[in-house]
């Protein structure tokens, strides 16, 4: 699903524009954004949280050549799923696996 295909899902399920939709779109993700520059923690219950977390510099190798080189120390978003989400995904998994069979 693509940042377009949320608008207009949006768009259609809460019967408003497609400028609405892309207006309340753009600004959750701006706010989530400015959150995670400030090092604020976002949880969205029964979906998940998301983070920045650091990532110590280490001793990579490049994928091309094979030479080891230095990787820097690093930030990164990282996301971790909700309890509910995962069991959402794990049954629909299940479900799919036992229609194939019938």
């Amino acid at each position: 699903m693509t940042k377009a295909d949320l608008i207009n899902l949006i768009s259609e399920k809460s019967n408003i524009t497609r400028v609405k939709a892309e207006t309340v779109v753009n600004t959750i993700f701006d706010t989530m954004t400015e959150a995670l520059l400030r090092y604020d923690r976002i949880e969205i219950r029964g979906f998940g949280s998301f983070e920045v977390r650091d990532y110590s510099p280490y001793r990579g190798r490049n994928p091309r050549t094979g030479e080891p080189l230095e990787v820097k120390y690093k930030k990164a978003p990282f996301f971790k799923p909700g309890k509910e989400l995962k069991e959402d995904i794990n049954n629909s998994i299940q479900n799919s696996e036992e229609d194939k069979k019938d």
